[in-house]
């Protein structure tokens, strides 16, 4: 975390990420996912919807759904022990 993100943090912003889904340009049935994640200060979310203004004015692809999920201001990390590990593949 760069000091400029801690700043920003101590100034009520917080960590953002949105889930944008999106219609693929050349197949408008199919739908696409895209994340985007940076800080942001909840609930009016300035960085997002300017993110979005330019998706939509500049993108070919037509927004379906977008999900948005923010963390809050600092807080302690939870850590708890694991007893065991699965492997996939």
């Amino acid at each position: 975390m760069s000091d400029q993100d801690f700043a920003r943090q101590m100034a009520g912003w917080s960590l953002t990420t949105a889930e944008i889904t999106y219609h693929m340009p050349d197949y408008r049935h199919l739908l696409q996912s895209f994340i985007w994640q940076d800080y942001d200060l909840a609930p009016r979310f300035p960085r997002l919807v300017k993110f979005l203004d330019f998706w939509t004015q500049n993108l070919d692809g037509p927004l379906a759904t977008v999900r948005v999920a923010h963390a809050g201001i600092l807080r302690p990390v939870q850590l708890r022990h694991v007893k065991g590990e699965w492997a996939l593949h």
